[in-house]
């Protein structure tokens, strides 16, 4: 059930969170609200992985 969640919450996230990857964003230069979206992706997706 857990597992089912996360992986919903991942399809939401991949079509409406941005993809700083593709960007190329540099991690040092990142502000606050985007090391916030990325911990939120890496969050969601370690969990549907599991």
């Amino acid at each position: 059930m857990k597992k089912q969640v996360f992986k919903i919450l991942a399809k939401i996230n991949k079509a409406v969170l941005p993809s700083y990857s593709k960007k190329q964003l540099d991690l040092a230069k990142a502000s606050k609200l985007q090391l916030a979206i990325i911990g939120w992706r890496w969050f969601v997706t370690k969990n549907a992985l599991d």
